[in-house]
């Protein structure tokens, strides 16, 4: 085939995939057995039990019930009530409804071996049987799962067979897209869609139908609003633009009514603006703004304590993840402080001119508020484009994961990496095979799904994007006894990762050797195929269409990964993945140069929310582990407190007895926390780093591992990665501005920084002065006369409070049962006393609680920190534990607890200091200064925070277990099916009770 000139790379946005005339007989896929037994049945080989599947909301009421569901033995309960509640099809109680996890893998796995044996994938029957074989295998041992819609839809015209779902979809007998009635029989497979809009009233509306039917059928969606004309610019009759911030009202709104595929989730949805256009300073702000309003409403007696709540329904942005695109051109003007200007739509002249840095500084200082906007950085996406002649990427999916051309589709599925090592070495020929088979699987998906549109559709065959990727590298890590933070762990997932996307890509060329040859389903001009040099001189072979355009720009990729592999510290891996991961990438090359690729697209990195789940993961996606210690459901009902499986694993990898591994895990068990156990080297500590810092603990993964991690894996992914980027409550905006930085500098394509219990709050910034700071703490110590024993315990001084003193009164209910809570105050605003007063209560509960509070403010009148108090009884769990009125807090599991999260909200988050600062100014006084980056802490470390002040204090309170600490996110939303609160995924959320995610895993 004649190289591609380079007027082939010029070709114009909307060059389309040239026609390839074939007339090979294809010779089909073959497959071998490597988990399974010719003649033996996959399903034969589990030990299956009957179990009740059930769901409880936060009052123990039951909302989810099946009984008699079957399901492998070694299974956990979680797994088990997620696939009954989520995936199982059918109405309960009715002879249509699937009774387990056999029916609904033999559905999924039986349905994608006959749509493969129709579209000619197999060499023979026999190889047909061997692929469903492992596959069912795989799936059912939990080493991989497909994205929630495979589960939602697939083969399940088995049970609907009469469905009346009509989609766009590919006709094999006619060679075309087109939109019919077909029921589950051509269903929506794809959990991941990028959409396209054009500036006319009929694009905007079209769209807003577009997202509605996806969120329907579980999937979601992310749409780059630039084409939009801003509210600066007028109309060709007269007037001015709407801008896109209007109509993202209407799409946000339709967006909170859905559920996705009529189950148990919200609608996921992306909203992209870029850096230059003339509205990017409202769209930076507006959830910012919307969280403002909304904490206004609270205040004026609206319930805000869901998001379905009278308060957070009466305002706008709250059912879309926002990211700002910004080139290497912004982020260059950043970096030398230089100007930066936004551009009108319609004629590209200068609307308004920027320094660089201030715009950065707002994105950031929204993100300090809320967590949006993330950011996307357009230059090195575009520079890792496998299809550049066709188009430019301009969006990506909610959780940022996928990333290609607008109007296109992408089915998930990701593997189970622990199950790759069960003694302790990865085994690469079990990893590579499974990638082969899912590979091929998602492929054959990729023709008999529906698509909401027909642009969808017909990308979706001339494209075929593809997304595998993997869960539980967290848990990898520490069982093979390497630090998540560490060169060795980002080494490590290195060349997983690059076995994985290589294997993917030499799996999709064979494919393109072997297949069927694709008819294009967008018909090309001759203006397309003159400008590609193609004509009919094309090689033999069925690589996807798009790949006879995009050969050169596609190899180029290519060759870019395989020349990452270099970069991969060999020293630090076992030889045996090292020499894999070339071997893959060598071969997906070589192979690729002669026959094609199948798919313009084949990895990602998805949060794997629900199917992680499923798979009984530890971790989720690139995550590290959340704690050390979990809390796991039993069968028959009820919970129990387990470390992680993990931890022994990784502690007999260091070198660890079984006796000293039995008293760390006792340890582990007591106190949450690795920190202080017996026997436990310093060396060895950081290996059971976590997301979070336990609460009896000090050590954390810092921001920068988390992006060196994701710098490390990037290089070997078609896609992008959905991650979360931690940084604590007490970040400064500084702080932000230098994550965002550095995830550029390091090469990724997407990032989404949280900073903890960061919403409803006062932003920390670098104005201030550490000298201030310091002036100010010194004042308020006091220097011992004589040196202290410190063999005994510490001297405390009483600072009583004056006879006449300031209080604040509040009323609480937790789940029916009322009370009050009075704190007096020191003249600094500083609580000094409390007293509790239950109303309706007898005698002794009035007692305890009055003799509790005694001793409290005996305490805080002694020095003890309320952040300490704040620390040990929030999250203690007791009856009665129920809803509460306060928006802030929404469910307590105790009245402790609610006791306790209240005053850290109230005197730990810098509520209190404000109103007093305002006071002061009104009398005269002088302000506290801010705190400068110095005075909050260093997040590179793992130690406690810096300066101690109202300000900086954490407003992230840790409860005194580890699965208090996985849930120990005060802002994030109650799980709108069960009422558990939600932890952070990626760029969404999961609820770790019943399985929902925010994402579109």
């Amino acid at each position: 085939m004649p190289e591609v000139t380079e007027k082939t790379k010029k070709a114009p946005e909307s060059a389309a995939p040239p026609t390839v005339p074939n007339t090979r007989k294809s010779a089909g896929l073959q497959f071998r057995r490597l988990f399974t037994k010719a003649g033996v049945s996959p399903y034969d080989e589990i030990e299956w039990e009957l179990r009740l599947a059930q769901i409880t909301d936060a009052q123990g009421n039951v909302i989810f019930e099946q009984k008699d569901v079957e399901v492998p033995k070694d299974w956990s309960m979680t797994a088990t009530n997620i696939v009954a509640s989520k995936y199982l099809h059918g109405t309960i109680g009715t002879p249509d409804r699937e009774t387990g996890v056999r029916q609904l893998v033999r559905r999924v796995a039986e349905t994608i071996r006959d749509w493969g044996k129709a579209d000619g994938y197999f060499r023979s029957d026999e190889d047909a049987a061997i692929f469903h074989d492992e596959l069912a295998h795989i799936l059912l041992r939990q080493y991989a799962a497909f994205n929630s819609p495979v589960w939602f839809n697939v083969g399940c015209d088995r049970i609907e067979p009469s469905s009346d779902a009509q989609n766009w979809h590919w006709n094999h007998q006619t060679g075309r897209v087109e939109f019919s009635v077909t029921g589950y029989k051509t269903p929506q497979c794809s959990a991941c869609f990028i959409n396209s809009v054009k500036d006319s009233l009929d694009s905007i509306l079209t769209l807003a139908k577009t997202e509605g039917m996806l969120f329907k059928w579980g999937s979601g969606t992310g749409t780059n609003l630039s084409p939009l004309r801003s509210s600066t610019e007028g109309l060709s009759g007269g007037g001015t633009a709407s801008g896109p911030l209007s109509f993202m009202k209407g799409f946000d709104a339709f967006a909170g009514v859905i559920k996705s595929g009529g189950k148990t989730r919200r609608a996921a949805k992306m909203v992209i603006l870029n850096i230059d256009h003339p509205d990017i300073i409202d769209f930076i702000e507006c959830k910012a703004k919307e969280e403002a309003k909304a904490w206004s409403l609270v205040q004026a007696g609206y319930d805000g304590s869901s998001p379905d709540s009278e308060a957070y329904s009466s305002i706008f942005f709250q059912n879309a993840n926002n990211s700002v695109r910004v080139t290497d051109d912004f982020m260059y003007a950043v970096v030398r402080d230089t100007d930066f200007s936004t551009k009108a739509i319609r004629d590209g002249s200068v609307v308004t001119t920027y320094k660089a840095k201030d715009l950065l500084k707002k994105i950031s200082e929204a993100t300090w508020h809320c967590g949006d906007p993330g950011m996307q950085f357009d230059t090195t996406i575009n520079r890792w484009h496998t299809s550049k002649n066709t188009a430019r990427i301009n969006a990506s999916n909610p959780c940022s994961e996928y990333m290609f051309l607008d109007d296109s589709a992408c089915n998930l599925a990701s593997l189970n990496l622990l199950k790759f090592e069960p003694n302790g070495t990865f085994d690469v020929a079990s990893y590579r095979h499974a990638v082969d088979i899912l590979i091929t699987a998602q492929e054959i998906l990729v023709d008999n799904a529906g698509y909401p549109t027909e642009m969808i559709g017909k990308n979706s065959h001339d494209y075929r994007p593809l997304g595998l990727g993997y869960a539980n590298l967290g848990a990898l890590l520490m069982a093979a006894g390497l630090p998540y933070d560490s060169d060795a762990g980002r080494d490590y997932a290195a060349c997983v990762t690059a076995i994985m996307c290589g294997e993917a890509y030499l799996q999709s060329s064979r494919i393109a050797e072997l297949c069927e040859p694709l008819v294009p389903a967008t018909e090309p001009t001759q203006k397309n195929l003159s400008e590609t040099n193609l004509g009919s001189n094309v090689m033999p072979g069925a690589a996807c269409p798009g790949w006879y355009i995009n050969r050169e720009p596609f190899l180029d990729v290519i060759r870019m990964h395989r020349a990452s592999v270099n970069n991969i510290n060999k020293t630090n891996v076992p030889a045996a993945i090292y020499e894999a991961s070339k071997q893959c990438w060598d071969e997906a090359l070589s192979h690729g140069e002669k026959h094609g690729y199948r798919n313009s697209q084949v990895t990602v990195l998805a949060p794997t929310g629900t199917i992680g789940f499923m798979m009984d993961c530890d971790t989720t996606g690139i995550e590290p582990d959340l704690a050390l210690v979990k809390y796991k459901k039993l069968v028959g009902g009820g919970m129990i407190k387990i470390v992680n499986n993990t931890v022994p694993t990784a502690l007999f990898k260091l070198g660890y007895t079984h006796e000293q591994a039995n008293a760390i895990v006792s340890y582990i068990d007591a106190t949450g926390t690795i920190e202080g156990a017996p026997l436990v080297k310093d060396e060895h500590l950081a290996v059971f780093d976590c997301s979070f810092k336990p609460a009896k603990g000090t050590r954390s993964i810092a921001y920068m591992g988390h992006l060196r991690m994701m710098a490390a894996t990037q290089p070997f992914i078609s896609g992008a990665i959905s991650k979360t980027v931690n940084l604590p409550n007490n970040a400064s905006v500084e702080d932000i501005m230098e994550a965002y930085l550095q995830a550029w500098k390091l090469g990724l394509k997407a990032v989404a920084v949280y900073r903890d219990g960061c919403k409803q709050s006062q932003p920390l910034s670098a104005a201030g002065t550490a000298t201030a700071l310091s002036k100010k703490e010194d004042a308020g110590r006091v220097t011992p006369q004589e040196e202290e024993n410190l063999n005994a315990p510490p001297r405390a001084v009483r600072h009583k409070l004056q006879e006449e003193r300031a209080s604040i009164t509040h009323k609480f209910n937790v789940g029916g049962h009322e009370g009050y809570i009075t704190v007096g105050l020191y003249p600094d605003g500083e609580p000094g006393e409390l007293f509790i007063t239950m109303a309706k209560e007898g005698s002794t509960v009035s007692g305890l609680m009055d003799s509790f509070a005694l001793a409290v403010s005996i305490a805080l009148q002694h020095g003890v920190p309320l952040k300490l108090f704040c620390e040990k009884f929030s999250h203690t769990r007791f009856e009665p534990s129920g809803w509460t009125n306060n928006p802030e807090i929404g469910f307590a599991k105790s009245i402790m607890d609610y006791i306790f999260r209240w005053l850290q909200l109230r005197f730990l988050t810098g509520q209190q200091q404000m109103l007093f600062e305002n006071l002061r100014l009104k009398a005269g006084g002088a302000p506290h200064p801010a705190p400068s980056s110095e005075g909050v802490g260093d997040l590179h470390g793992a130690g406690e925070p810096g300066a101690r002040n109202p300000e900086s204090r954490s407003g992230s309170v840790h409860a005194s277990d580890a699965l208090s600490a996985i849930v120990d996110l005060g802002d994030a939303p109650s799980c709108h099916y069960c009422g558990a609160i939600m932890t952070r995924n990626g760029s969404c959320y999961r609820c770790m009770s019943c399985g929902s995610t925010s994402g579109c895993s």
